[in-house]
């Protein structure tokens, strides 16, 4: 390999698989978009998954939210028990890019904000997590993106200074923390994208 790249990390949320909590909550919204993004703001939906992300067991995080707002709480509870349904397609043009560059010889890592309850039944499905090498899942550690804890939980796995590390994600402010650090980045958009930021990396695979 020419390349200073010795190690490639992938997010998976929306780069190698597809997430969104509307995939589950718009059969309970139905013709009524706008009520669903209304709910997803007043209960300020983003911040209350995190916790999970950072270890929160989802029973104690649908419990406090059910106690904020009481008229939701089938809403909450049916994310916990349908959280499956959230999870969409993989994204089969990422993960062409991921088995060429595990061929041309690059150890590959994940490094995911998930929940540690429902990671495994994602990673039961798809077969594609057998490529990583190693993989650091915010639930289990503690930490999530961006706080450089997690960055530096992962550099100790990998083994490697984080200026050999290429790190892809499709949120900014973990591509801005990763880069801040010393990672070489490229901020997802699609996989199209991804292959031409390869190329202009002159990483060969």
């Amino acid at each position: 390999m020419t390349s200073p790249i010795q190690a490639i990390i992938f997010d998976f949320g929306n780069v190698l698989l597809t997430w969104d909590p509307r995939n589950l909550y718009q059969r309970f919204f139905p013709d009524d978009p706008e009520g669903m993004e209304r709910f997803l703001r007043e209960v300020n939906f983003a911040e209350w998954n995190m916790q999970q992300d950072k270890g929160r067991p989802f029973a104690d995080g649908v419990a406090l939210l059910s106690q904020q707002f009481p008229h939701y709480s089938h809403l909450f509870q049916a994310f916990h028990e349908h959280w499956i349904d959230s999870v969409g397609e993989p994204v089969l043009g990422t993960i062409s890019i991921l088995k060429r560059l595990k061929q041309a010889g690059y150890p590959i890592y994940g490094l995911s904000n998930w929940s540690a309850e429902t990671f495994p039944h994602a990673r039961n499905m798809h077969d594609f997590f057998d490529l990583l090498d190693d993989m650091v899942i915010s639930g289990e550690v503690g930490h999530v993106k961006p706080d450089p804890e997690i960055y530096h939980i992962l550099l100790a796995k990998i083994g490697r200074p984080a200026n050999e590390c290429l790190f892809i994600d499709d949120a900014l402010p973990n591509i801005h923390q990763a880069q801040k650090m010393g990672f070489v980045v490229i901020h997802f958009q699609s996989p199209e994208q991804l292959e031409a930021s390869l190329r202009d990396l002159e990483i060969p695979y």
